[in-house]
């Protein structure tokens, strides 16, 4: 919860928390972060858009008023609200079961589903029940979004080649587009290959440079300049220009509890990504976030993302990260994005007009293939075989199952399966301070006590095994030990007595740990465990980064490591 400093410089209630207080020496790295925003947002949103099946211009509505909305009732400072890949995903692939892709209905499904969201979000809220984020583990995030890049690439190349949408299965409709090759434009071709070229060329040496949104402009450029219509390529057409209008989606009463599915899984993956984004920059700044606050800020964007003719909106890790890259570190930074964003829809929406849809399709095909995960699936397999399953079964359900529910169902599975795969864990262990006696026993104390072995260092025990569902308690309590160290902590020695196993996700929490101690200037130690778990550390290259000599076979042996020392 937000604390009493906090509480006094926001008002009564937790407003403005990821703005307040405003450094001024922070100001002009916030509106750079919020103008980079825009350059790299604008172009990936109106992908999302596709994606979705949505006119492109509400793809532009989730980062308007979702965005100002979030600033003002979120507790992150740093999380960015937005279109989501994995969200559109969902959306397109029930949807379009129900009504026609950019018909008015269809926005008006897409809308009624963010404000479903948004009540599973307030309720979650009110029932504090954020810890559910905690049920989706890392490896099957990564599986689940490696399954969404390539539905979402192989759905983008029929489009990137100027062939019509006949069928709703990716792969089906790549079957379609072989028979349509002799009646393929071949500008149309050569454009889709030029800038798939020059974007993934250019990501790949020149990351900080927006190359889709160059390549929206310049093709903008061309189509007007050369008339490209003449010769065959098809364009976005009419932009409607200026803000979004305010109304409550018109949905047949007899229809919304066909959007309860869908909703419930945008409600999954928005808890369980924002809060895994959130945590990991509260982390890396050594700041203060409120899960359950969070939770009000994004029910309330998806009210408003519903309200104003657009869709389901989420935090966002790579927007998030676009800011972080560029020097944001408050919402003040969204706020300057979302002014961006009301001069692009009053004075600039005739150009977007003129962007060949191919461009568009070859821009969301990188997206898709951004989003698939080589690298991280095969870490898994080489680290956790038994956690690579679930994640590989995660994204086969989203690739083959890709109409109706298959998305939807790949989210249910792959909690069922996490949690089938985990029950031996223990989510809520008893922790504790450990503290040395007269005769060289230890003895338990408890975390609130703050008590220390010796002046100096801190002994901590968790007392379960470490996996994705217990790794953000684990975090928490060794920040708060380190926060409240009186006097401050030299070393802190993590006993791992009762530490059996840790999983990929929690060893990549380690590593984040031990980045953050270091910074404070705090000793990381481990002592008491069992050879096969240090064995597990070495293949996760975590004792390379700790270092052999802070490694002890008993607290007895570190405590005396510790005062020779000192």
């Amino acid at each position: 919860m937000p604390d009493e400093e906090t509480t006094k410089k926001t008002g009564k209630f937790p407003f403005l928390q990821g703005i307040l207080p405003i450094e001024k020496s922070q100001v002009p790295l916030d509106i750079i972060a919020g103008i980079t925003l825009a350059a790299l947002a604008i172009p990936e949103v109106l992908g999302y858009a596709k994606i979705a099946g949505i006119p492109v211009v509400a793809g532009l509505y989730t980062i308007l008023i979702p965005v100002a909305i979030f600033a003002i009732f979120g507790s992150s400072r740093h999380l960015v609200v937005g279109a989501d890949s994995a969200t559109a995903a969902i959306l397109a692939t029930t949807l379009v079961t129900m009504a026609l892709p950019g018909s008015p209905q269809y926005v008006a499904l897409a809308g009624m589903v963010a404000l479903l969201a948004a009540g599973f979000l307030i309720l979650s809220r009110i029932f504090r029940l954020g810890f559910i984020a905690d049920f989706l583990s890392r490896s099957v995030l990564i599986g689940f979004l490696t399954g969404v890049g390539i539905q979402v690439a192989l759905g983008q190349i029929p489009g990137m080649f100027g062939v019509p949408k006949e069928v709703h299965d990716p792969i089906l409709q790549i079957a379609h587009m072989v028979k349509e090759v002799p009646l393929m434009n071949s500008v149309t071709i050569i454009l889709s290959i030029l800038v798939l070229i020059i974007i993934m060329g250019g990501d790949r040496f020149m990351k900080k440079i927006p190359w889709a949104l160059l390549m929206v402009i310049g093709t903008i450029i061309a189509s007007w300049a050369l008339d490209l219509t003449t010769l065959g390529v098809i364009t976005i057409g009419h932009v409607p220009g200026g803000l979004p209008s305010i109304a409550f989606p018109a949905v047949p009463l007899d229809q919304i509890p066909n959007l309860l599915g869908v909703a419930a899984a945008c409600f999954i993956v928005i808890l369980t990504q924002s809060a895994a984004t959130s945590r990991a920059y509260a982390l890396r700044y050594s700041e203060k976030f409120d899960e359950n606050v969070d939770l009000v800020g994004l029910g309330l964007s998806n009210v408003a993302a519903g309200m104003s003719g657009s869709f389901v909106v989420n935090g966002s890790p790579t927007k998030t990260e676009m800011v972080d890259s560029a020097g944001g570190r408050t919402q003040l930074a969204q706020v300057v994005t979302v002014g961006i964003v009301i001069i692009v829809l009053l004075f600039l929406t005739v150009p977007l007009s003129y962007l060949p849809s191919a461009v568009l399709a070859t821009i969301v095909f990188t997206i898709g293939i951004r989003l698939i995960d080589i690298k991280g699936m095969k870490t898994i397999y080489e680290r956790r075989p038994v956690e690579f399953i679930v994640a590989l079964l995660t994204a086969l359900t989203v690739i083959f199952i890709s109409v109706g529910w298959g998305v939807v169902l790949a989210i249910v599975l792959a909690i069922v399966l996490s949690i089938i795969a985990h029950l031996r864990h223990s989510y809520q262990p008893m922790n504790s301070l450990l503290i040395p006696t007269r005769n060289g026993d230890w003895v338990s104390s408890p975390l609130e006590s703050g008590r220390q072995a010796a002046p100096g260092l801190a002994v901590y025990r968790f007392g379960a095994n470490l996996y994705y569902a217990n790794d953000g308690r684990f975090t928490e309590e060794i920040i708060r030990i380190v926060t409240k160290a009186s006097p401050s902590l030299k070393w802190l020695c993590l006993s791992g007595m009762s530490i059996n196993d840790i999983d990929y996700s929690s060893s990549e929490t380690l590593k984040q740990i031990h980045g953050e101690l270091q910074k404070r200037g705090i000793v990381l130690m481990l002592s008491n465990f069992e050879e096969h778990v240090l064995q597990q550390m070495e293949r996760d290259m975590f004792i390379e980064l700790v270092g052999k000599d802070h490694i002890f076979s008993s607290r007895n042996e570190m405590i005396a490591a510790y005062q020779k020392i000192t």
